[in-house]
């Protein structure tokens, strides 16, 4: 849902710099070693020029968690780079088929704007970014993502009693968050290293589950660093 244009803010305003800049000296607390983002591997080569002119002062800031967040505490820490560890899934062919197909993608499309997930209601305009951080990262909520998943578009059905949305969603979100894990377990690190995970909010009900229950990883919430800020 587009946020309305009265709700629209800049993070390169105040007090949202002087948040931004908190935040960061908070994590910075935490003493990651390795910086992921949500940038496709292939823009790797793009991530390390610019963060490399970011150090040299040759780069200003724009508007994104890349930016403001990631760049900002990797030079604090002096870390060589940001690794970029995302993946936009894979779809199996019988719903790509759906996608080149006028019809069964408009009745699709039609069920997906009108399900409860898309439909959720707006916020207004955000005050506080540490707020809104510490409520995404809530358990509570994180779940409660999870379950969104589970139901809209999952129970869609092109003819009943096929798996038309358990499909889609297979595509869309489980075989995407399993290749960003795997991403992240391509990360050449040691048990002393601490990474520092910088990705969209949706992606933790299932992301969380993995890093939580993988024995190569000790799963540690933000919320600790930002509760005092």
């Amino acid at each position: 849902m587009k946020t309305k244009e009265k709700d629209m803010i800049s993070v390169l305003d105040e007090p949202y710099q002087s948040e931004i800049r908190a935040i960061c000296k908070s994590i910075c607390e935490f003493n990651p070693t390795i910086i992921a983002i949500e940038q496709n591997p292939e823009s790797q080569l793009t991530i390390d020029s610019l963060y490399q002119q970011y150090k040299l002062g040759k780069f200003q800031l724009k508007k994104s968690e890349v930016f403001q967040l990631a760049f900002r505490i990797g030079k604090q820490l002096n870390l060589d780079k940001i690794v970029c560890v995302n993946n936009m899934g894979r779809h199996y062919k019988s719903v790509e088929s759906i996608f080149n197909d006028s019809i069964r993608i408009s009745k699709f499309t039609d069920y997906y704007n009108n399900s409860y997930q898309t439909k959720s209601a707006t916020k207004g305009k955000v005050s506080s970014i540490v707020k809104e951080l510490c409520e995404f990262n809530r358990p509570e909520l994180i779940q409660e993502k999870l379950a969104i998943y589970l139901s809209h578009p999952f129970k869609y059905e092109e003819q009943e009693g096929d798996f038309t949305g358990v499909d889609f969603e297979t595509g869309r979100w489980y075989n995407r968050n399993l290749r960003i894990f795997r991403n992240i377990q391509r990360i050449q690190c040691n048990e002393d290293d601490r990474i520092l995970l910088i990705i969209g909010r949706e992606h933790l009900n299932l992301l969380n589950l993995f890093l939580d229950i993988s024995k190569e990883y000790e799963l540690i919430s933000p919320l600790p660093y930002l509760k005092n800020l």
